[in-house]
């Protein structure tokens, strides 16, 4: 046995070893959701963890409250291995961020003691706020990122693949400002905001059909009056506007745009938009990494999905994509649930907590660790990772 499958194997056996204190953390933050950058239970629970695991833990860290740095060994390559764990308004961790956090502080513990024999430096980094807050945004300005070699995580899905079909998106505000009146005796004094944003959205639900299809425009009204018979001097719209790279995006947003304004023009209101979180990249993933990260989890028994075969439909957006543009990057799916269970669903967020996710935190884990190890002991692999990163750059590559 050479000394990386050795070394892999022993990382396996500490994931082993953790078993059920992984499985009760990924329990425990999932029995405990908590919101964009108010994730104060989970941050705890984990730093906790990592720190009996031998990791210096920095808390609060980059500029977040709810953000950690645990860090262990000294040195290059530099491997950051990333967790997760915000939850989403009315359904829980129906985005299985439970499963990110357990199995990306599985694998950092899992390597504590490798690191010492191979040399190189583990930290696992807690970014709160993936769900809208850009949390890997702010942490990447904030110099997170600078000197790491490799950064990667694993998210949970109906399906295993080595790469996550990523848009880029802005989340947008609209809103538009007309004048109130009595709709029955005095409506011909009033400016209807609600009508300028109906036809805006009536517009935009026109304008999907001649879209490209990865692609998308979807979007809620968050205001639209307070009583019917008083015309609305206001309402309000959230909108995301998704595609598959930046360029793109910045193409379809002034379509969209001009949605917006047919609503203003139509009504007589007044409209302004603005930008409510951060602009989501698509991803650069980095295919040398990746395919080192799919044989290791073959060797697990999950039998990956060819990315190619995966529908251009199944997509989503994560500030992992702009992680990506900073570091080589990966971000996989494992398979919690059927393919045919929709993530951000109730039904997803019980799957989350399965028996099937607890397999997920372990595999998951021990994919990430064995993964690391490939970096620690093949020097010709992190060539090949920063040779690819290199050239994405140089061409420009996901910016079409």
């Amino acid at each position: 046995m050479d000394r990386s499958e050795e070394l892999k194997a022993n990382a396996c056996a500490r994931v082993d070893a953790q078993r059920r204190t992984l499985i009760e953390l990924s329990d425990r933050i999932h029995a405990n959701p908590e919101l964009k950058f108010e994730e104060y239970n989970a941050t705890a629970w984990l730093a906790n963890f990592l720190e009996s695991a031998g990791f210096a833990v920095e808390r609060p860290a980059y500029e977040l409250p709810t953000a950690f740095a645990a860090r262990i060994g000294d040195g290059p390559p530099h491997i950051a291995v990333l967790c997760e764990y915000d939850a989403l308004p009315g359904i829980g961790h129906a985005c299985g961020h439970n499963i990110i956090a357990a199995a990306g502080a599985g694998a950092g513990a899992a390597l504590a003691k490798i690191v010492h024999d191979t040399g190189g430096s583990i930290v696992v980094l807690g970014t709160p706020a993936e769900e809208g807050g850009g949390g890997k945004i702010t942490m990447a300005r904030a110099g997170a990122f600078e000197g790491t070699d490799v950064a990667m995580m694993v998210h949970p899905a109906g399906a295993d693949v080595a790469q996550m079909k990523v848009l880029a998106v802005n989340e947008i505000e609209v809103e538009y400002c007309g004048r109130a009146s009595h709709a029955s005796a005095f409506p011909h004094r009033g400016i209807n905001a609600l009508d300028g944003l109906v036809t805006a959205y009536n517009a935009i639900a026109q304008l999907r059909q001649h879209i490209r299809q990865d692609e998308r425009v979807h979007g809620i009204i968050t205001h639209g009056g307070q009583a019917p018979n008083v015309v609305p001097e206001r309402a309000v719209g959230l909108f995301m506007v998704r595609a598959a790279t930046e360029r793109r995006l910045k193409r379809l947003m002034q379509r969209v745009e001009g949605c917006f304004r047919a609503g203003a023009l139509a009504s007589g209101a007044e409209m302004s938009i603005r930008n409510v979180a951060e602009t989501y990249s698509d991803m650069w993933t980095n295919w040398a990494l990746a395919d080192a990260y799919a044989e290791n989890m073959r060797r697990l028994g999950r039998e990956l999905l060819d990315p190619a075969s995966v529908a251009a439909a199944l997509a989503g957006s994560t500030d992992m994509g702009n992680v990506s543009k900073v570091v080589p990057s990966i971000h996989p799916m494992i398979a919690v649930a059927p393919p045919t269970v929709p993530l951000h669903s109730v039904e997803f967020a019980a799957w989350t907590a399965s028996e099937a996710a607890h397999r997920a935190v372990t595999d998951g884990a021990k994919a990430l660790a064995m993964t690391a190890v490939d970096i620690l002991c093949r020097p010709d692999l992190l060539a090949a990772v920063k040779a690819e990163f290199a050239a994405h750059r140089a061409t420009g590559e996901g910016h079409e």
